[in-house]
């Protein structure tokens, strides 16, 4: 296994840190004031072509691969976590499944325009009674002529509220059970579409999440994506990319929070002397620095395997698991290293530590990503 970073990759990943450090983290105050990323930073974002990582470049986008986008995440971790979560949902389990699953009609109508970032995607899986468990959705579509008809909640949808096409994971045949389980590009002007609660959220400041509710949604048949019956498999394959993308923002974020507890540590004095000379505080550190390395390894690792188009639902769901808890130890850790003042508004670990908290519930529960792990060892032994 070679992870080699070429050099094109290279030269977009400074690109993308000299963007993070010169125009978002400037205005991180003013998103967790207002609630909102300043429209300067999304128009630079889409300039760089962020909102198109994975879209193919003939229909306008950058063509990254799996590891390229794991990269480009990992630098983008470094910075607010509500502006990064806008670009991920989008990008990646909110337009993957059109780039991988569309038709050619499908990918030419919407591609170009999600690539530009000119139409914001999302993907609309969660419901009120169905979470991690996508077998148990009670969305439905029924085929009406040439179109479907969708009636249903769904819940915690990231970028509900501003979005313009979701990915909707609905049943079209229950006795058929997962395999009843199909998806759709739904546009947010379709008849019978509205966004319902939006919600309050603990971090994530500037990126918006809420129920999407569909009441007798009229939906073009030429929208459904893949076969009809094959959402449910579709479902997992689009959450197992996304799921190694979230593990490379949880890496990118706690190499920061290393880099912000050691800063703090060699300035601040006990005793006389600089804390990061006292060995509890080393400790923490070496712990912190190890916990970002394993969870760089594992994440590259699935990234590369990903690339080369194997079943890395295992691998996976051990990125993400591994990283969203280091990163909660990270996070923890950095906190503790600035005692009182890790507790204010101020401080970016504060920001981080709140943050970090939702990595371990999105894109499927630690304790659902423990379940997808035993169960393929198990098959595999």
């Amino acid at each position: 296994m070679d992870l080699t970073v070429p050099a094109e990759l290279d030269a977009l990943c400074r690109t993308v840190r000299a963007f993070v450090e010169r125009e978002v983290d400037p205005v991180i105050p003013e998103i967790e004031e207002t609630d909102r990323v300043p429209e300067a930073v999304l128009a630079k974002a889409r300039e760089l072509g962020l909102f198109g990582m994975g879209i193919p470049e003939e229909y306008g986008g950058l063509g990254l691969g799996v590891l390229g986008r794991t990269l480009v995440y990992e630098v983008l971790g470094r910075t607010a976590a509500g502006f990064v979560s806008i670009l991920s949902a989008h990008g990646g389990i909110g337009t993957s499944g059109i780039a991988e699953l569309g038709t050619a009609r499908l990918k030419e109508r919407y591609l170009p325009r999600l690539a530009s970032g000119e139409l914001l995607a999302g993907f609309a899986l969660s419901e009120p009674g169905a979470g991690s468990d996508a077998a148990r959705i009670a969305t439905t579509a029924e085929r009406s002529g040439d179109r479907y008809v969708l009636n249903g909640t769904k819940q915690f949808i990231t970028n509900g509220p501003e979005g313009g096409l979701f990915t909707v994971i609905a049943v079209t045949d229950r006795s058929k059970g997962s395999k009843g389980i199909s998806a759709f590009a739904v546009e947010s002007r379709f008849p019978g579409f509205r966004v319902g609660h939006v919600d309050r959220k603990m971090g994530l400041r500037g990126n918006h999440t809420s129920e999407l509710i569909f009441e007798n949604c009229e939906v073009p048949a030429e929208n459904l994506i893949g076969e009809e019956g094959l959402g449910y498999t579709a479902a997992l394959k689009i959450l197992a990319k996304g799921r190694i993308t979230l593990a490379a923002r949880c890496v990118g974020s706690c190499e920061k929070l290393v880099e912000l507890a050691v800063t703090y540590g060699k300035t601040r004095k006990t005793m006389g002397r600089p804390i990061v000379e006292h060995q509890m505080v080393q400790a923490m550190i070496a712990e912190m620095a190890a916990d970002t390395a394993a969870a760089r390894a594992l994440t590259r690792h699935a990234a590369w395997m990903a690339d080369r188009e194997a079943n890395v639902a295992k691998e996976a769901a051990m990125a993400k698991l591994f990283a969203s808890e280091a990163l909660a130890r990270v996070a923890d850790k950095a906190v503790q290293i600035h005692g009182g003042m890790g507790y204010m508004k101020e401080m970016a670990v504060e920001r981080f530590y709140r943050d970090a908290r939702i990595t371990r519930i999105y894109e499927g529960s630690s304790e659902i990503q423990k379940l997808i792990i035993a169960r393929a060892v198990i098959e595999e032994t």
